[in-house]
């Protein structure tokens, strides 16, 4: 059928907000723009007349505190009006949980289909748009999300034609000849300023930012470290964005150069996402950005199309996990938003992308210290990420990879995340659960404080290499390492020929304090999988405080400076934790150890006992010839 000429129409559907609402009944369900593109004046206009009105029902994809529904849901006391969140979570946060009964949860890529579908009927929907362009067509702006499938498929269309809504380019219109009522009303638009941060953001963010490679493409969901993972990812380059929501972040690393999504498979260029939440400076950036397009969240979240990226990588806030590896996924008490997740969706993507990965961000406690938020068994809410999806999780503690791991790998991971005062209690808890093999015991390495701030990534020649302090986890590649050695290495770091090295022969070199006794690996290959190919460690001599070293690098990694770094990383945190000095002891046919340690920045002295030769060095005496 033809169209009609869209200005004649735009003219005749034009109304006040009161006569808007009078072509709702109760008992009807209408749905309303979600988020920071809630039309606060239609809203408003809804509550006033509320009197009018029994059993009224209101669907919405995100809370914001701020927001009129939002203080609808804490002052309808006569209960005219039932608000369906569609949530996936438990709803902990306060201003939700006058509306508990009605949440609903769902994965935001199946929101759509529950509308077209008609599974849940939509009698009218609400929605802000741009004023037309020329050809009649006006933007949704900064929530597209699930607002096209409110359209098509409700049986009345009401809309809030605001100036001051950006136009957004992509797959976010609609025509003036789609919708049946308009109403006219410029006002601001909610705004989000920056989330506030845990205290422990930056020490996690920090380790997020090493796991995320140049030329990734990235999501960040919404949670307590946004910020500081955008401020962490400042040295990265060429990064590109596939993401429910934009944030103010995201901006600032568009501005600096760090974002051009130059690599990306998909929307080569392009900014994807399906939603804004920020401020007025963001709305301005997004407004007729050619290089952001907004689509529906059933393409955006859609895991198939979100695996298609290069070097997809999600990165995501949980509210708790079990020492299994399961998470629950709340509105955090301090957090403005509560709402839908797309959590699953980008976890699942991610996963199934070639070289992606998927990232949980855990506080280790609450956030006044008392409550470990890494638990043995899951109470304060409904698990929304089984522990099959989980793989990287990162808390200020340090960084694991449960992805192919077994329940006492997992266990062991997930308590060297947690706080050390909970430590105790948790390993005793995994015993009682037969999550940990008979004799295990709690090790030095899961009683201490894992120094992240050793951690370095260095490349040699196309391999990258991680130096790092060893963890409770790395028990099995540690053996396999000494296996891997010939024997006449193993022969020059045990000093007599050995053929097994059995857990307890090595358990000294995972189980570390960290301080009095600490061990360095080179790692290559993929986090969580990579292969250990040299160890550095010390032990202390308390007697004469000093520690003693020893090395061992795989044959063909030897002679590309790998022993060097690990000395100079050893010498460094030996002083740092108050340790007077180094002391090896090595055959004087080794001359490779003697060169070795003759590198250090400090005076060496060498001599000769019992057929051994014995290097001794002071870390508070500088060596001006040192190499």
């Amino acid at each position: 059928m033809r169209s009609n000429y869209w200005p004649d129409e735009y003219l005749a559907k034009r109304c006040s907000a009161e006569d808007a609402m009078r072509m709702i009944r109760s008992g009807q369900r209408v749905f309303f723009g979600s988020s920071c593109a809630e039309p606060q004046y239609l809203a408003n206009t809804l509550i006033r007349m509320g009197d009018h009105f029994s059993d009224l029902e209101i669907v919405r994809l995100m809370s914001i505190a701020n927001s009129p529904i939002t203080r609808l849901a804490d002052t309808n006391p006569h209960g005219n009006f039932n608000i369906r969140n569609i949530y996936h979570g438990s709803a902990a946060a306060t201003h939700l949980s006058a509306s508990k009964p009605y949440i609903t949860p769902i994965n935001i890529s199946a929101v759509p289909g529950l509308f077209l579908k008609r599974q849940l009927p939509l009698n009218a929907a609400f929605v802000q748009t741009s004023p037309p362009d020329d050809f009649g067509w006006m933007s949704l702006g900064i929530s597209v999300d699930v607002c096209q499938a409110a359209i098509k498929s409700a049986d009345l269309v009401i809309v809030q034609v605001n100036p001051k809504m950006p136009r957004v380019l992509g797959q976010s219109f609609v025509h003036v000849n789609d919708v049946d009522v308009i109403v006219e009303k410029e006002e601001d638009l909610l705004i989000i300023d920056n989330l506030p941060e845990f205290d422990t953001a930056h020490k996690i963010a920090k380790m997020v930012a090493n796991l995320v490679e140049d030329g990734a493409t990235f999501q960040l969901g919404l949670g307590a470290t946004p910020q500081a993972i955008l401020l962490a990812l400042a040295g990265k380059n060429d990064l590109g964005v596939h993401t429910q929501f934009l944030l103010d972040g995201i901006m600032d690393l568009v501005s600096m150069g760090v974002i051009n999504n130059k690599y990306k498979n998909i929307h080569n260029g392009k900014i994807l996402a399906t939603n804004a939440v920020g401020t007025e400076n963001l709305y301005e950036f997004i407004h007729d950005n050619p290089s952001i397009e907004f689509y529906p969240s059933d393409y955006v979240c859609n895991p198939g199309i979100i695996a298609q990226n290069n070097k997809m990588i999600s990165v995501n806030m949980v509210m708790e996990m079990d020492i299994t590896g399961q998470a629950a996924v709340d509105a955090l008490p301090h957090n403005y938003f509560a709402g839908i997740s797309s959590m699953i969706d980008f976890i699942r993507g991610s996963s199934q992308c070639p070289n992606g990965k998927s990232i949980l961000l855990i506080p280790s406690t609450s956030i006044d210290k008392t409550e470990t938020r890494i638990v043995s068994n899951i109470e304060n809410g409904g698990v929304v990420i089984p522990r099959g999806d989980v793989s990287y999780v990162v808390s200020e503690f340090g960084a694991v990879n449960l992805f192919g791991k077994n329940l006492q790998e997992r266990a062991t991971a997930m308590i060297s995340l947690a706080h050390p005062k909970f430590r105790d209690e948790l390993f005793a808890k995994a015993k009682a659960m037969g999550l940990m093999s008979h004799g295990r015991q709690l090790s030095e390495s899961l009683k201490s404080v894992y120094p992240a701030g050793l951690e370095e990534i260095r490349h040699y020649g196309d391999r990258t290499v991680q130096l790092r302090p060893a963890k409770a986890v790395d028990d099995r590649r540690i053996q396999e390492h000494f296996y891997g050695l010939d024997k006449k290495d193993v022969v020059a770091r045990f000093f007599h020929e050995k053929t097994s090295f059995l857990r307890d022969d090595v358990e000294s070199m995972f189980e570390t304090d960290y301080i009095k006794n600490l061990t360095i690996l080179a790692v290559t290959g993929e986090f969580g999988f990579g292969a250990v190919i040299g160890i550095g460690a010390y032990m202390l001599e308390p007697k004469n405080n000093m520690a003693e070293v020893a090395f061992s690098v795989s044959k063909q990694w030897q002679g590309k400076g790998i022993a060097s770094a690990l000395l100079f990383k050893l010498a460094q945190a030996a002083k740092d934790n108050g340790i007077s000095g180094l002391v090896a002891y090595t055959s004087p046919e080794n001359t490779g150890m003697i060169k070795l340690f003759k590198k250090l920045p400090y005076p060496v002295k060498s001599s000769f006992e019992d057929g051994m030769t014995i290097l001794t060095c002071k870390l508070d005496d500088q060596n001006e010839g040192g190499q």
